[in-house]
């Protein structure tokens, strides 16, 4: 039979400090996991590029007239033909953020 050695008890002071190490690397782990994922939502902007390729379909199809504007959210989105191609630009009414998609006829 194995005889078990006597473990010295932590102390009080030394369980704290321990707790206290441990919660506040779960909190900057938290925070830093917040950051990213607010960052990913924030710059997102895979709703209005479906929007502009569905509204570039429908010029390409005579659906819509040219020029053309529309909202989507926050996107301020405007169609407009230049000589031989169609340019599609959407802007952010807040952060001024420019998205444009240019094609040829």
């Amino acid at each position: 039979m194995v005889v078990l050695k006597k473990i010295k008890a932590a102390t009080l002071m030394e369980t704290l400090v321990a707790t206290v190490l441990i919660v506040l690397v779960f909190m900057i782990s938290t925070f830093l996991l917040n950051s990213l994922f607010n960052n990913t939502v924030r710059n997102n902007t895979d709703a209005v590029e479906n929007h502009m390729s569905e509204l570039m379909y429908l010029s390409r199809h005579g659906k819509i007239s040219i020029p053309y504007e529309d909202e989507l959210d926050d996107w301020y989105i405007s169609i407009e033909r230049e000589h031989t191609k169609i340019r599609v630009e959407a802007s952010h009414k807040e952060s001024r953020k420019t998205i444009y998609v240019e094609r040829y006829e």
